[in-house]
Parts: structure tokens; sequence; C-alpha cells
């Protein structure tokens, strides 16, 4: 079979991120959903300055370059200003959980009509791969060598538990562990990207994401880590599937 990649992709740019990392896979599946709704060109993305950050390094897609922890609040920015285009923010999980978690909390509390895509990698992988609020219970980071002491950094942070009772439009977790939950993903990415086209409100899906760098694991072996140890922390699916009035 034949693939044709997004026009959004820039094909003859590197982007940058390391061998085996999912950030490459997720920013082709929202070119494919842009593309498939027919909003590609309506599309603003709002970026951190980590991993993340390289989407515009190789995407045609307008981007904003946010402060670290603020593409989220970025995005609600964007939004209310533009309401007519479509808004994305992009963040890691140490970003939308450790120093923008006020923003993604808030953002949600508010409803903002805005998709919120986070990339669950379970460490801070910029920066040198430190502990952050999604790692695993016992994970060794450089910032844990003896692994997460849960008695001294409490447990591994879930947005699933937290924002499931919220009057959101969307939260879903996807994967791309494998074809199959890759192509699951995508179908969420769409999902909410149509939720925001119809006014719904605040839509978040965390994709967990593999960071053989930091893992130091194979990109093969991560692969299966996740679906091994982290899929237990951090089940998949669909949580929240409503509309709700916005402030939009």
């Amino acid at each position: 079979m034949k693939y044709k990649a997004p026009a959004t992709l820039l094909p003859d740019v590197t982007a940058g991120w390391c061998p085996g990392c999912g950030h490459g896979i997720i920013v082709r599946l929202l070119g494919e959903a842009l593309e498939k709704l027919g909003i590609e060109e309506k599309a603003i993305m709002t970026l951190d300055v980590a991993c993340g950050s390289l989407v515009m390094n190789c995407t045609t897609l307008n981007s904003i370059g946010c402060a670290h922890g603020r593409p989220i609040i970025g995005a609600a920015g964007v939004k209310r200003v533009r309401p007519n285009d479509i808004v994305i923010a992009q963040a890691g999980d140490g970003s939308a959980y450790s120093i923008g978690i006020e923003s993604t909390i808030h953002c949600a509390l508010r409803n903002e009509n805005i998709l919120a895509l986070v990339v669950n990698n379970n460490v801070f992988g910029m920066t040198g791969g430190q502990m952050s609020p999604a790692s695993l219970p016992g994970q060794k980071t450089t910032s844990s060598p003896a692994g997460r002491d849960v008695a001294k950094f409490g447990n591994n942070f879930d947005v699933v538990k937290t924002l499931k009772e919220y009057d959101i439009a969307y939260l879903a977790r996807g994967s791309v562990d494998s074809p199959k939950e890759i192509a699951k993903a995508g179908k969420m990415i769409e999902k909410a990207l149509k939720k925001q086209m119809d006014g719904e409100g605040f839509c978040l899906v965390e994709i967990l994401s593999p960071c053989p760098t930091n893992w130091n694991m194979s990109p093969v072996d991560s692969m299966q880590h996740i679906r091994d140890n982290v899929e237990k922390y951090y089940p998949l699916g669909e949580f929240v599937d409503k509309g709700g009035k916005t402030n939009g």
C-alpha cells in the first residue's frame, strides 16, 4: 500500500528528534487529521520550548513559541482573539503537568475551546531526562537514579483522574506503541479537532510516547516498555466525550 504523507509535513527537513522518538508520529497524525477535516490552513499551534518546539522546523503549520509550561494557556489566548481558527497546544508531560499544571487545570475549568495535545514520555526530555510528575513509581531518571521514591516524591500524576469529572468536551489517552494504537490515537485527535470546530469546548488528548534516549532503551524496547509497564499506570481509552458551554 502506497502512503502519502500529509502536505503539512516538510519532506526535505530533518526535525531533530532522537531516533525512535514518538513526536514525529504524533505530528503526522495531527497533519492527517487536519487535512481530512480540511482545516489545515486555519490551524495555529502553540508550542513549548522543549522537544515539541521542533514541530515548527518540519511543518507548514502556523505556530507560536511559548514560554516553558505556557502553550495551553497560550492557545486559550489565541483562540479568544481568533475564535474562527483551530488552535492546538502541544506540550510534554513536564510542561503540562508540572510548570504548566495551573494552565491545564484552569483552561479545563473554563472549558476553553482548544485542543491540548500532551505527549507523555514520563520524563523531562529536552533537559536531560529528569523525573517529571508523570514518571512511574520506581522509574530511574537522571534526577532519581535510584528510582522514583513514592514516599519522597509522591505517586505519578494521572491527568485523567483529575479532569474526568470536569465539564469539558473530550478527554482521551492514546499511544504510539503499535500500528493499531497509532490508528486509534489518530482518530482521537480527529475527534477532538471536530469538537473544537463545533464549539464544544476543552479537549485534551494525551499520547503515550517513547523516549529511547532518556529511557536508555532501544526504540523497539521502548515500545514494548509502553505496552508492558507504562499502560499499567496510564490505561488507554476515551474518558470524557460530551459537549459543553464554552467561553469563546
